[in-house]
């Protein structure tokens, strides 16, 4: 059964819809990551699960049990739950009472209090600053007391709304490892908001895409980030080789597709079960081409010779935009861009499977 579940979820600030039809559910020890862009809706779908905003229609359920819009069982839920927001909010207080307000707010006895605090300042790498204000900590160790002083009160559902948005790599890193641990430890059930993708892949059971108030896929990273269900999806992960075309034949579910458009006879084949004459988008992720200074034996099914139109290097990998009569992005590594000596020009064989291509439905045309 589902810790949380969220049916028919519409809702309204004034008359602009910032919800539709919203439905999801997350298991009990399940990390679930909501991605999507600024203004999604991310932010108040999390402010409606915590209970703090009410919804225009539709139910939330704890436990398989429907809470109530108000009254003593729904603040009693929401006491099983925490959110902690984008910026970290600390009082003017030690850390160490910053992290046991909660628990005196609860009426626990000092002792335990104390040994509950220290356990979770340990927990968190804070040990030692029990006496240091809050307000003077940096960035990261700020949101480490916002995640103790909510990880204290045992929480069965954590709600994080872009937990490292503010933060840089290192402390960033120190997080997502928090994170992750109190999902390995306790069990909790998390509901991360959060822009960053990698994040989501890197950390997520399951990830929801979030877009204009709809949660229009859901799935693991794999089903979001290489089969997205449409091509808002497709933009929105990164799919930058988004190529319309047609089905032109379908043998034991390898279709050809006649991705040419203007230019005749360029087609390639990939894994799909859309008959001929369907309007679809091929798509393949950069990562997934191959560049060969020659035509190699593969056992892939597109092979084609291409020009390099343009090179260029984030970090460790190289971004080569190549055409063929029609233009795709590789993504490879520096170290391959140098050793092929890649630049504008250059003539390359471009090679990539059937598997690797998504193929997505298409509105015909008007």
């Amino acid at each position: 059964m589902s810790l949380i579940e969220v049916t028919g979820l519409n809702h309204k600030y004034g008359e602009r819809a910032i919800l539709e039809n919203v439905n999801l559910s997350v298991d009990r020890g399940e990390l679930f990551a909501l991605i999507g862009p600024t203004g999604a809706g991310k932010t108040t779908l999390l402010r409606i699960i915590d209970l703090l905003e009410v919804p225009g229609a539709g139910e939330i359920y704890f436990a398989g049990k429907c809470i109530p819009r108000s009254g003593k069982e729904r603040l009693e839920i929401r006491r099983r739950m925490s959110f902690i927001h984008q910026k970290p909010q600390v009082f003017n207080l030690s850390v160490y009472d910053n992290v046991a307000c909660g628990l005196s707010w609860r009426g626990e006895e000092k002792n335990r209090i104390s040994e509950k605090v220290d356990r979770i300042l340990d927990m968190v790498g804070l040990t030692g600053y029990q006496s240091r204000n809050a307000r003077t900590l940096s960035g990261g160790e700020a949101q480490r007391v916002a995640l103790a002083r909510s990880l204290v009160l045992e929480p069965e559902v954590l709600l994080l709304d872009e937990p490292t948005a503010n933060l840089d790599p290192v402390s960033t890193a120190n997080i997502e490892q928090l994170i992750s641990h109190v999902v390995r430890q306790r069990s909790t059930s998390v509901i991360m908001a959060t822009h960053d993708m990698s994040q989501g892949q890197q950390l997520a059971d399951r990830i929801g895409v979030l877009l204009d108030g709809k949660l229009v896929q859901t799935g693991n990273a794999a089903e979001i980030f290489r089969s997205p269900s449409n091509e808002k999806v497709a933009k929105f992960v990164g799919m930058e080789n988004i190529i319309e075309g047609v089905v032109t034949a379908n043998n034991e579910g390898i279709a050809t597709v006649d991705i040419g458009g203007n230019h005749d006879g360029i087609q390639i084949q990939a894994v799909s079960s859309y008959p001929a004459g369907k309007d679809v988008y091929a798509c393949i992720r950069p990562e997934d081409i191959t560049l060969a200074e020659s035509s190699v034996q593969s056992s892939a099914r597109n092979s084609f010779q291409a020009r390099v139109i343009r090179v260029s290097s984030f970090g460790p990998l190289s971004r080569v935009e190549i055409d063929w009569g029609v233009r795709l992005v590789a993504l490879v590594t520096r170290i391959s861009a140098e050793e092929l000596n890649l630049q504008v020009g250059t003539e390359v064989y471009a090679t990539f499977k059937a598997t690797g291509v998504h193929i997505m439905k298409r509105e015909a045309s008007q």
